[in-house]
């Protein structure tokens, strides 16, 4: 099979020699630059990659990766899109034509977004931008996806164990871009769940906190918005709003909500351990954790946040056991936290204090 990576890029110098070993168990490496002025370019083709350069304007995230893809030979039998700050672990290729069969359309691969401070995983989730060549086309302005236009059905998707892809980003790159294409994605369709349920975020970390909470509500009202871990997302976030604005009582019915809705995820257990937390009501703090601790399947939707899955659940236990005076209780979940993060120097205070 004829393997071709693909993506976009701009000003990337420092990640090029990273992604090019990556990338090299593929057949053929091909990038759109999108504007560099720095020497990615040049980087890229002393590798061996075949660039081209072209300027998106107005700049959308789809457009680019269309064009990107139209590099790609036509004699492709899998199109691979990462972007420069990505890293496959090794043998991904052999890995993906174990796990691809002729009439696969797409192949979900596990991606790692983000990574806790000691080195440790963050947020993990199954990514699906590996395709057949013809076919696909991306959609959105901004949380771009992969959809098909070609006839018939694309084919199965094939889960490539084995797979695994890292993302580790320049942090002082910035986001500002987002917020305006998630407002133009929503006018160009307003009745996409994805989108608004994305835009109201998006007005979350922007603390706006009124806009975030007329664009959630609407998302919830949209009758395609039916998977529930989103709409519990949604309703989380709702929460964090009302907070913010002073509201805390509305911030409870709507973690309510949310357990409601999802009661299979950690995420809304935990979030109601963490406003009770700052409510000092250290017995709903016991009880909350206590439940998101007896789910001990992980997702594996981008919704999985890593918070929960790490030493917050035992670090606020032992705070609730130090409060209410349990203090060998407070102990045992202050080593448990430890143990889930072991270079964080406050819990091993936390440990020496109550031995």
């Amino acid at each position: 099979m004829k393997v071709v990576v693909y993506a976009i890029s701009k000003n990337e110098a420092q990640f090029v020699q990273r992604w090019m070993d990556s990338m090299g168990e593929a057949d053929q490496v091909v990038v759109l630059d999108t504007g560099s002025t720095d020497d990615t370019p040049g980087l890229l083709r002393a590798r061996g990659a075949g660039v081209v350069t072209q300027a998106i304007d107005p700049w959308r995230f789809d457009t680019a990766r269309n064009r990107s893809l139209e590099l790609v030979p036509e004699d492709a039998d899998i199109c691979v899109c990462t972007d420069l700050d990505e890293v496959f672990h090794p043998g991904w290729r052999k890995a993906l034509e174990a796990a691809w069969v002729p009439s696969a359309g797409q192949a979900r691969y596990r991606y790692t977004w983000s990574f806790q401070p000691d080195g440790s995983e963050g947020v993990v989730f199954w990514y699906e931008k590996i395709h057949r060549r013809h076919g696909y086309r991306w959609v959105h302005p901004v949380h771009e996806v992969l959809q098909w236009e070609g006839p018939g059905s694309p084919g199965p998707m094939v889960t490539a164990e084995g797979v695994q892809l890292d993302h580790h980003p320049d942090p002082g790159k910035s986001r500002s871009q987002y917020l305006p294409l998630l407002e133009l994605s929503v006018r160009e369709e307003p009745d996409d769940d994805r989108n608004v349920h994305y835009l109201g975020r998006e007005y979350l970390f922007h603390r706006r906190w009124d806009d975030c909470i007329s664009t959630l509500k609407r998302h919830l009202s949209l009758p395609t918005a039916t998977w529930a871990d989103e709409r519990a997302a949604s309703m989380r976030y709702l929460a964090r709003a009302y907070e913010a604005k002073g509201a805390p009582d509305q911030a409870r019915a709507w973690l309510f909500r949310a357990i409601a809705e999802a009661p299979h995820l950690r995420e809304p257990w935990m979030e109601m351990a963490q406003l009770l937390y700052r409510q000092e009501d250290w017995e709903g703090v016991l009880y909350f954790t206590g439940r998101a601790l007896a789910i001990t399947l992980r997702p594996d939707s981008y919704i999985c946040e890593a918070e929960p899955w790490g030493s917050l659940p035992h670090d606020l236990r032992c705070q609730a056991y130090y409060h209410t005076g349990r203090s060998q209780l407070a102990l045992e979940e202050a080593r448990k936290a430890l143990a889930l993060s072991p270079t964080d120097p406050r819990l091993a205070e936390n440990v020496a204090v109550l031995s």
